[in-house]
């Protein structure tokens, strides 16, 4: 079956088709779907995965299966397939083995368009905002057009619609396959030409000129082009049928122009006249061609300009097309299809009119082809951002080429200016790195063809999140994504979902009833000498308490009150200072008050608790309470009140001494540190001390000195300690422990047990 014995069997109400479609959830194909079913067909459809349009297309009575199956297209009269289905699928293999016509999804658009009066809109970006601006100024002039668009158009409710007494099909016409060679519209807009697709435009834009060419050759009524594009100028303008469209030397231009936050307005003239002023619905320099072109399209439609300045006014845009996700006083994010470099552009110069702060962007490459022929030009088109995360490549149908890969645009981007780069290869954690880096007053924008909004929706539900906090608290300082290496002295761990920083007793409470209102998980971390993080992060919120009444330090007599967040040496320092003795062996404890509290830390035959005098703390009613020394019970590193309520305050108690008696003190504190502990990172004594002897002379005994994971090492200096000998990762020191431990077992029949508190996810969860 011909594609014209096609298009007349799509005519015949009467006798309805089977049409089973391949790879049905994608935009393009859901719009075929959509369009047949409208048409009275009877549709079915397959792909490997569902969505959200699927859902919709089973409500309009689409036949949905998955996953691709030789059974799905039995009886069907034509089989139409994406271009991403290949030759060995099974669908499509079958309906090939059984003589089943085969279209690829260009050409059933093609059948269908030739049953109405052609709209195409071609050119290598801007397709999908211009044909459906052209669509909905038909739609307002109450032409009932139908439609073919390559996303959801909220203005329109659905990315494709079939009314059968339209005059007009609007649709875009794909160039990336050459099947824009197929079309025989009655009108055709061309947008811009540019080398692009060059994995099926192999001799470049030589060919791509031919495809372009056979469109306009098959074009009865009139060609519109924009003159500012060289290759549509240069194409378009030796033919007599054609309209112009540009900033000046045109048929129609756009004057006057005036830029305001999310809309952009503009005098229209038309062969020298003024028509009007049009303030359309969506920012952007670019979107003013477009809409040019637009109107240019619709006056050889036959409407009136009147029609063209409502409906434009309304025109809300596409999604993925400089679509506004998340907006409030603190940040935009926006997320913007583009993927070639004058979009790139474009949309940059679009997030600048916003005059954010900075503009920092997630850009994921789209196909390898097109980042090794264009890498420089992505280089110089990223340079108007501030801050760049690139990802991995989205391949679509491609495979691999050596040496390509998201940090091919890093590259570009450092060698064509300063712009800030960074590439981030595993999307599924790209957000991390992102929300981290984000600064109030940032505009942050995913930008690509491919999944990159997904990095983007993660960030959003968690930065609403931030921002009810910071808003109910009055807390200011927190933070994304948080990496726990920069706060435990190991220098290990992934990223703390929320980093919150109260300095206030009154601040910690609401955060922590905040948490526990919504069923986030709270964790108080200090300074981490105590700590080891997973690799996966930790899930909900982590809660420092610094600065203000949290490291605030008063000596009174003999006792010194130290808020939670003081640190041990800070307190022997302020101790000596007042002539306080028995404070002396805090100096060789590298955590704080908190920590150390809730642990009962010690060390030189000292734990905290033999000198604490109260302690108060914030109850798990949310209560703020004061409870003295009796009223605490406290074992070898081990206090369970404040298992489950949190530390804020403590006062200990000390004898009065002089200054000579405890330097003495303080410096065989110091020098026993430095001579028995290592040097390099760890998180302090990383096991507790067995019946049978100390844990580090276990360890040592063992010959376990210096043996190690990766970077992960038991240090020579003390058995007891395990080092971060640099970029140690949590897993190759978890497996160090169970290395150990398991040797304790086997060879001494001694079960070691971790004073190191073990936190966070194996993997990353949010």
């Amino acid at each position: 079956m011909s594609i014209s014995e096609f298009s007349e069997k799509l005519l015949n109400p009467s006798k309805p088709l089977r049409v089973h479609l391949i790879g049905v959830a994608g935009s393009g194909m859901s719009g075929l779907a959509r369009l047949l079913i409208q048409m009275g067909h009877k549709v079915s459809g397959s792909d490997r995965v569902t969505s959200g349009e699927t859902e919709r297309l089973r409500d309009l009575g689409l036949d949905f299966s998955s996953p691709h199956s030789a059974e799905a297209v039995k009886d069907a009269d034509a089989v139409i397939y994406s271009s991403a289905i290949r030759e060995n699928n099974p669908a499509l293999a079958a309906a090939i083995e059984h003589g089943i016509s085969t279209f690829r999804r260009a050409e059933c658009l093609a059948a269908i368009l030739h049953t109405k009066d052609g709209v195409i809109v071609s050119g290598t970006h801007g397709k999908t905002t211009t044909s459906s601006m052209i669509a909905h100024i038909l739609r307002q002039s109450e032409s009932q057009p139908c439609h073919y668009v390559g996303a959801e158009i909220p203005v329109l409710g659905s990315n494709a619609e079939w009314n059968e007494d339209g005059q007009y099909l609007v649709a875009e016409g794909d160039e990336s396959d050459g099947t824009l060679a197929l079309y025989r519209p009655k009108h055709s807009i061309v947008l811009n030409v540019e080398e692009e697709h060059l994995d099926h435009y192999t001799r470049g834009i030589e060919q791509i000129r031919e495809v372009f060419n056979t469109l306009l050759d098959q074009t009865t009524g009139s060609i519109v082009y924009c003159r500012e594009c060289p290759e549509a100028r240069a194409m378009c303008s030796v033919r007599d049928n054609t309209v112009s469209y540009g900033w000046e030397d045109a048929d129609w231009t756009a004057t006057d122009l005036s830029e305001q936050v999310g809309t952009v307005s503009f005098t229209v003239n038309h062969e020298g006249q003024k028509l009007g002023r049009v303030q359309l619905g969506i920012p952007g320099r670019h979107n003013v061609l477009n809409a040019l072109g637009a109107i240019a399209t619709a006056t050889e439609c036959g409407i009136d300009f009147s029609f063209m300045n409502r409906a434009l006014g309304s025109f809300a845009g596409a999604k993925r097309r400089f679509e506004t996700k998340h907006l409030s006083k603190r940040y935009r994010i926006v997320d913007d299809y583009g993927h070639h470099p004058t979009e790139v552009a474009a949309t940059l110069q679009t997030a600048r009119s916003y005059d954010p702060k900075r503009v920092v962007i997630l850009f994921q490459p789209h196909r390898y082809s097109r980042t090794q022929k264009l890498a420089d030009d992505f280089g110089k088109a990223l340079q108007a951002a501030d801050l760049v995360f690139v990802t991995s490549v989205y391949a679509a149908s491609e495979d691999p080429i050596e040496g390509v890969s998201g940090q091919t645009i890093v590259d570009a981007i450092e060698a064509n200016g300063a712009t800030k780069a960074l590439y981030l290869p595993d999307l599924d954690t790209a957000h991390h790195k992102v929300g981290n880096a984000l600064q109030e007053g940032d505009l942050f924008l995913t930008l690509g063809a491919g999944n990159v909004h997904e990095a983007g929706n993660r960030l959003i539900r968690d930065l609403k999140v931030l921002e009810e906090i910071k808003s109910d608290t009055g807390i200011e300082k927190i933070k994304l994504y948080e990496p726990m290496a920069r706060h435990s002295t190991i220098r290990v761990g992934g990223p703390a979902q929320f980093w919150i920083e109260p300095s206030e007793f009154e601040q910690f409470a609401e955060a922590v009833t905040f948490c526990k209102a919504r069923g986030i998980p709270v964790r108080i971390v200090g300074r981490g000498s105590n700590l080891l993080v997973r690799d996966g992060g930790i899930r909900g919120a982590v809660i420092h308490p610094t600065g203000g009444a949290f490291t605030q330090i008063l000596a009174e007599n003999e006792t010194i009150t130290a808020g939670a967040g003081v640190r041990f040496k800070k307190v022997a320092s302020v101790a000596r200072e007042n002539e306080i003795g028995g404070f002396e062996w805090m100096e060789g404890i590298p955590g704080n008050v908190g920590g150390g509290l809730r642990m009962n830390a010690g060390a030189m035959g000292v734990e905290t608790f033999d000198q604490v005098v109260r302690v108060t703390f914030l109850d798990e009613d949310g209560e703020i309470r004061t409870r003295e020394r009796s009223e605490i019970e406290s074992f070898y590193r081990n206090v369970p009140e404040l298992r489950r309520n949190y530390a804020l305050q403590a006062t200990f108690k000390g004898e009065s001494s002089n200054l000579e008696a405890i330097q003495e003190k303080l410096d065989e504190s110091r020098h026993h540190r430095n001579s028995t502990q290592p040097k390099a990172a760890s998180a302090g004594c990383c096991f507790k001390n067995p019946e049978v002897c100390g844990a580090g002379q276990l360890i040592d005994e063992l010959g376990l000195k210096e043996t190690g994971v990766g970077k992960a090492e038991v240090s020579l200096e003390h058995g007891n300690f395990i080092v971060n000998r640099g970029k140690a990762k949590a897993s190759e020191v978890l497996a160090l422990i169970e290395n150990i431990k398991a040797k304790a077992l086997e060879e001494r029949g001694v079960e070691l047990e971790t004073e190191v508190q073990i936190l966070g996810e194996e993997e990353v969860v949010f």
